[in-house]
C-alpha cells in the first residue's frame, strides 16, 4: 500500500473479529494517505488472516495458535510479509520501532498482553479491549502514564465519554452516564428468561457484534465491564458512574459537568466512527459512516436499567467499588460462563448467578501484581468449569 512519510503505521490485533474487519475498513478508507497498515494478528482464523495479508501487504502476520503458523506460512509465501507465532510474535509485531499506533481488538482476557507490549514500548493504543482494564485497570493506567503511552478508547460509549469530556476540565465534572441498548431481552421479566437459548440471545436488536460480546450485551454484562473500564479509563470515583437504558442506540454515552450542563455524543450505530476517531487522533476525517439524517422524526427514549432482571449489571458496580483482583475475577468467570452457555451446559440466567459465585469465592488481594492476576483469572475459570446449578 502506498503511504506518504506522515503516514501512521497500525497494527490491528484480532483484525478476523468484527472490531478488527471493521479497523480494516477505516484503514481502507484512509488510501494510504495517515493510515498505513503495518501488522495483523488472528487466533484460530487463519485462512482469514492470510487473505487479509494478501489484500494488504502488512509488513507482518502473527498467528497465535501455532498450530496455524505453517499453513498461513504457505499462504503467505512471496508476498513480502512476515509470518510471527505466538505471544512472542505479538510483542515482537507491536514493539516493533516502526509500529506507531495498536489497535487491540482482541476480545477477552486475551487481549491484555498485546495491549501491555504495546504501552511497555509507547505506542498509541486505539483500545477496543474493555477486558484488559477490568483486568489490571491501575496497573495498565500507571504504566501508560510511565512511557507516555496514550491509549484512546473504541468502545462507542468510551469513546462518546472520551469526546465529551473535552468540554470542561476533569475537576468539573459530576458523572459520566454509559448508554445501553437494553439488549433483545429489554423489557422481559426473569421468569420469561428462564429457557432463552443461545440463537435468541445471539439476535442483538441492534448492534452486529462477535458471539461472545453479544451474549454479554444480552445479560447487561457487557454494561457492568464497561463501568468498571470507565472508572479506570478516566480516573473516576465509583459515584461519579451511572448506566441509563436508550434503546435506539444514537446517544453513546454522555457526561454532566457542576453547573448542570450535560455534554452527549451522538451518531448512527457504526463502530467504524470511534475506530476512526483513535487511529486518527487528534484529527477528524471525513469518514465512511452514514450520519444522523434530522430531517426525519427522530425519537430518543432513555429508561432505567432493569437490575433486578439482569443482575450481571450489579455486579460491575460491585466489582468496580471493589478493585483489586475482583474484576479479573468476574471478567474471566464470565469468559468461561459465556462459553459454557453457547456449548448449552448452563442457562441464560445461570451466567450472572455463576459468576456471583466465582466472585464470592475468590481470596481477595487489594494490590495483586499483574502475575497475580493473571493466576486469579485461571482460577476463576476453572471454579467456573465446576459450577453447577
Amino acid at each position: 500500500m502506498a503511504s506518504g512519510d506522515s503516514a501512521q503505521r497500525v497494527v490491528v490485533l484480532g483484525s478476523t473479529g468484527s472490531v478488527g474487519r471493521a479497523a480494516l475498513d477505516v484503514i481502507e478508507h484512509d488510501a494510504g494517505a495517515r493510515l498505513r497498515l503495518w501488522g495483523l494478528s488472528a487466533h484460530s482464523r487463519w485462512r482469514e488472516l492470510a487473505e487479509q495479508a494478501r489484500r494488504f501487504r502488512p509488513r507482518y502476520a502473527v498467528v497465535s495458535d501455532p498450530a496455524h503458523a505453517g499453513q498461513v506460512v504457505d499462504e503467505l509465501r512471496g508476498s513480502g510479509v512476515e509470518v510471527l507465532c505466538g505471544e512472542d510474535g505479538v510483542v515482537r509485531m507491536v514493539q516493533d520501532p516502526a509500529t506507531d499506533r495498536v489497535c487491540t481488538a482482541i476480545v477477552g482476557a486475551a487481549g491484555l498482553k498485546g495491549t501491555w507490549a504495546a504501552l511497555e514500548a509507547g505506542k498509541l493504543v486505539a483500545l477496543a479491549n474493555k477486558e484488559t482494564l477490568v483486568m489490571a485497570g491501575p496497573l495498565v493506567m500507571a504504566l501508560a502514564r510511565a512511557t507516555g503511552a496514550p491509549i484512546i478508547p473504541v468502545d462507542s460509549e468510551h469513546s462518546a465519554i472520551f469526546q465529551a469530556l473535552k468540554a470542561g476540565e476533569r475537576g468539573e465534572v459530576k458523572r459520566v452516564i454509559l448508554t445501553s441498548s437494553g439488549g433483545p431481552f429489554r423489557g422481559r421479566s426473569r421468569a420469561n428468561l428462564v429457557d432463552v437459548t443461545p440463537e435468541q440471545a445471539l439476535n442483538h436488536p441492534t448492534w452486529r457484534m462477535g458471539p461472545k460480546i453479544t451474549i454479554d450485551s444480552a445479560t447487561l454484562m457487557n454494561k457492568a465491564l464497561e463501568v468498571v473500564e470507565a472508572r479506570w479509563l478516566f480516573d473516576l470515583e465509583p459515584g461519579q458512574i451511572e448506566v441509563v437504558v436508550h434503546p435506539e442506540s444514537i446517544v453513546h454515552s454522555m457526561v454532566e459537568f457542576v453547573d448542570g450542563g450535560m455534554i452527549a455524543q451522538l451518531s448512527p450505530p457504526d463502530m467504524r466512527l470511534p475506530i476512526q476517531y483513535a487511529l486518527h487522533y487528534p484529527e477528524r476525517r471525513p469518514g465512511l459512516g452514514r450520519g444522523i439524517d434530522l430531517t426525519r422524526a427522530l425519537g430518543l427514549g432513555f429508561e432505567p436499567p432493569d437490575r433486578e432482571t439482569f443482575p450481571a449489571l450489579e455486579l460491575g458496580f460491585e466489582v468496580m467499588r471493589a478493585g483489586g483482583t475482583a474484576g479479573a475475577v468476574l471478567n474471566a468467570a464470565n469468559e468461561a460462563a459465556v462459553t459454557r452457555f453457547l456449548k448449552g451446559e448452563i442457562r441464560f440466567l445461570d451466567i450472572a448467578r455463576a459468576c456471583r459465585a466465582v466472585l464470592d469465592q475468590h481470596a481477595f488481594d487489594l494490590r495483586p501484581t499483574l502475575d497475580g492476576l493473571l493466576a486469579v483469572d485461571a482460577w476463576a475459570r476453572r471454579e467456573l468449569e465446576k459450577w453447577n446449578t
